[in-house]
């Protein structure tokens, strides 16, 4: 007896499809009568459909399908598609660079880029009413950012001596600023516990009176 492993088969050319899929197809190409051909591969469109639902949220679904029936033919069927049939080459071409923006080193990773940002855009305003309650909104996602990572108490000074550093001395707090203390930020930051939210022996209690009336 001989058996048939995935092993020896010929690889598939879109895996996700199956091999049950690529027989269909390989078939659609021995069918002499086009307007065979062309229902037959329309019938295997709406298989390659429901076989992978998550393309429906992609845009341009039933184009989509059709360029894999194209790809899993080897560009070999002729048949009378909807849309215009892929080029081989346009597969193989290699993708456009993305140009990635070349940031300045962190002096304070801790922080993050994005605090970085903002006390760059805080800088770049004039002094005025906007740019006080920037520096304050600064200043108080710092002190959330450092007990993320340090979760140690920190004091505000210390907090408003990075801001300044990171500015490049432009950002100055008013020392009478007054940030939420430790306590209330790890608070908020704490995860909230299910079991304290009706999930303890008040909710088991009345699971069990809800199966009992079933």
């Amino acid at each position: 007896m001989t058996y048939d492993y995935n092993s020896s088969r010929k690889k598939l050319i879109l895996p996700e499809y199956g091999r049950n899929i690529q027989k269909m197809v390989n078939h659609i190409k021995t069918i002499e009568d086009r307007d065979e051909r062309n229902k037959a591969a329309k019938t295997v469109i709406g298989v390659m459909g429901n076989l992978n639902p998550h393309l429906r949220d992609v845009n341009d679904f039933k184009h989509k399908l059709w360029d894999h029936l194209a790809i899993i033919a080897d560009f070999d069927l002729d048949i009378d598609s909807p849309y215009p049939w892929p080029e081989p080459e346009s597969l193989q071409s290699k993708p456009d660079k993305v140009p990635y923006h070349q940031h300045r080193r962190i002096a304070k990773k801790h922080y993050g880029r994005s605090i970085v940002l903002m006390i760059e855009k805080a800088v770049a305003l004039e002094a005025g009413e906007e740019k006080d309650d920037l520096v304050k909104m600064i200043a108080y996602h710092m002190k959330k950012s450092y007990l993320t990572w340090n979760r140690e108490a920190v004091s505000d000074s210390e907090i408003f001596t990075d801001m300044k550093t990171l500015s490049g001395g432009i950002l100055i707090a008013n020392p009478d600023l007054k940030l939420p203390e430790t306590k209330d930020i790890l608070a908020k930051n704490r995860p909230i516990n299910p079991k304290k939210k009706g999930g303890g022996k008040k909710g088991k209690h009345q699971y069990q009176q809800h199966q009992h009336k079933q």
